[in-house]
């Protein structure tokens, strides 16, 4: 099977996304015939030679010299010269793994539906409610999945004087960590606030609790369901961007959780809640908090960094069986019945 990375995008995890495109082509190469596809910082798609997919490729502006490809009805292609048609870039899925804006809010889901390109990644439903934070939030409550309390502020907003501390600032519609804050005293709260406006309008707050369990459990579904191990995170407060951006480019397995088996169900449980059928095509990773035996949401990554390949223990086979299970818009015929028979009426037949 042929399967085309997609990664880069116009977002403040440009570079996650590039990490992770990296890394997969470690764990997918010996197992696929792989084709990079880069969306540049102008939004421009191009075509990487694999033996270039290293960091400093994009740092240095080199990848400006990849040829800029055509995005249309079936796919890709490469222009032509000017006694040559376009040639199509032929592969067999698309991986979409653009991180945070063009990739998880939905644009790419929409381009890939729009020329009938079969992905990998979340749907456009599922992007819209997984990129937003409130209505990740929102969804989960509707599916009677606990969540985190929390406070919506706008930046236009007056600065909150009844909050309760510690507490933790998070800009709506980002991911990676970046912007966060954990937030101890009133006299932080102002300076928290501006790093978190600085990349969004709007920002969460939620309280921050000390020792509360953190689970993440990644899968999809093919046949059958297929789930990845439990993790637990070990982090100090969280993960922030320096932290994330070394963790999305290992690519060795992690150490299993220690839970039992019933919350291990209940995990999956909540997981197939919400993945189906929002998420159906994706492989996508969920972040659980567990306080006193109840289960609360914390987070969707409908595309995690490095795809959580590293909770598989055989990653390259599971994206060939979702390769196969992927969905498919149905085709509606369009006659103009109703404006024939408009036209007949009026003898215009």
């Amino acid at each position: 099977m042929t399967l085309a990375i997609l990664f880069g995008g116009s977002s403040y995890e440009h570079e996650i996304s590039i990490v992770s495109a990296v890394t997969l082509k470690k764990v997918l190469g010996a197992s696929h015939r792989l084709l990079f596809i880069f969306l540049d910082p102008e939004r421009r798609f191009r075509l990487v030679d694999a033996a270039a997919m290293k960091s400093d490729h994009f740092a240095s502006g080199a990848y400006k010299k990849d040829p800029v490809l055509s995005l249309g009805a079936g796919g890709f292609t490469l222009p032509g010269g000017l006694l040559k048609g376009s040639k199509p870039v032929a592969f067999d899925v698309l991986l979409n793994l653009i991180h945070g804006r063009d990739g998880e809010d939905g644009k790419i889901a929409g381009m890939m539906d729009f020329y009938s390109i079969p992905y990998i990644g979340p749907r456009l439903e599922g992007s819209v409610i997984s990129y937003d934070k409130l209505l990740t939030k929102l969804y989960a409550r509707e599916l009677g999945i606990g969540v985190i309390d929390y406070r919506l502020l706008r930046r236009e907003d007056p600065r909150p004087d009844d909050l309760e501390y510690p507490l933790i600032v998070k800009p709506l519609r980002l991911g990676s960590s970046i912007g966060v804050s954990v937030v101890r005293s009133p006299e932080e709260l102002d300076y928290a606030l501006d790093v978190a406006f600085e990349f969004d309008s709007e920002v969460l707050i939620e309280p921050f609790i000390e020792g509360i369990r953190e689970y993440n459990l990644a899968g999809c579904k093919t046949s059958v369901w297929e789930f990845s191990i439990v993790e637990e995170p070990h982090k100090e407060e969280f993960l922030d961007f320096d932290k994330k951006y070394l963790d999305f480019s290992r690519d060795e397995k992690v150490r299993e959780a220690v839970v039992d088996e019933t919350l291990r169900e209940r995990l999956e449980e909540a997981f197939k809640k919400i993945y189906d059928p929002l998420f159906a095509g994706s492989l996508i990773r969920c972040d659980f908090f567990v306080r006193e035996g109840e289960i609360y949401l914390n987070e969707i990554n409908p595309i995690p960094g490095s795809m959580a390949h590293y909770l598989f223990d055989d990653f390259p086979a599971l994206i060939e069986r979702l390769s196969s299970h992927l969905p498919a818009e149905a085709p509606i015929g369009v006659d103009y019945r109703y404006i024939h028979s408009i036209q007949k009426a009026k003898g215009k037949a």
